[in-house]
């Protein structure tokens, strides 16, 4: 492999995307490495995200036919960036191909669990979230998508605050883990602990505006509106 090209995937693996994009722009094509170098380049977009250079990059890789451990990276990749962008079919329409293909994963059941809801279909995402928790029951990602989801849903709130609270003894510092447990708390009218948690999580990420709106709910004190769990919907998975 090229020197310039092996040292622009080490920065890509320690998630250094600025620096990568630097080395790539000076990388030369060759016959064997134009797909990789797309590849790079579309997760180093996607990561910084310039969605549509990244978009760019990504679908000429899925096109190409290169491996089919790198196909499945970048659909995954094109699920992030269709999802990022609120084209939810296309992110599903990825995800779907991967498991046709034989791919199965916490990540892409979650994933399609968040796409479903994000869609209208809060029983599909149940069912999707319910199989990404038998691959792996202590996936925090899995557990807070799954815990919020059925808060959101008012689909036994006492299973929504256990998966929430695993999410955050698992990860406490995670801002969007906090949320959802602030707001398995405010559904089930236990405003004393929903308080606490949203502004751990406000304080942890105060511009994020879903976590804003939730607490702006929970000042308030009443019964959650259907219209802020729904705005909040975005960021599940």
């Amino acid at each position: 492999m090229d020197e310039a090209l092996a040292e622009a995937s080490r920065l890509v693996a320690s998630r250094d995307w600025r620096s990568a994009l630097s080395v790539l722009r000076s990388v030369e094509s060759e016959d064997g490495n134009e797909f990789e170098i797309a590849y790079l380049f579309g997760i180093c977009h996607a990561r910084l995200g310039d969605w549509d250079n990244a978009l760019l990059y990504l679908e000429q890789v899925v096109t190409g036919g290169l491996d089919p451990a790198r196909d499945g990276q970048c659909r995954m990749a094109l699920a992030y960036v269709y999802t990022a962008t609120g084209r939810h079919k296309l992110a599903e329409y990825e995800l779907r191909r991967l498991r046709e293909s034989g791919f199965e994963s916490v990540q892409v059941y979650a994933f399609l669990g968040y796409t479903a809801w994000a869609q209208g279909r809060p029983e599909e995402a149940i069912r999707q979230y319910a199989k990404a928790l038998e691959l792996d029951p202590e996936n925090a990602n899995a557990l807070n998508g799954m815990g919020y989801l059925l808060a959101c849903e008012g689909k036994d709130g006492a299973r929504a605050l256990t998966y929430c609270r695993k999410a955050v003894d698992k990860v406490p510092d995670n801002p969007a883990y906090r949320d959802s447990l602030a707001w398995a708390y405010f559904r089930l009218g236990f405003l004393d602990e929903a308080k606490d948690n949203i502004g751990r999580a406000l304080s942890l990420s105060p511009g994020a505006p879903e976590i804003r709106e939730h607490a702006r709910s929970i000042d308030q004190g009443g019964s959650a509106h259907p219209q802020a769990a729904r705005a909040a919907r975005g960021r599940v998975g």
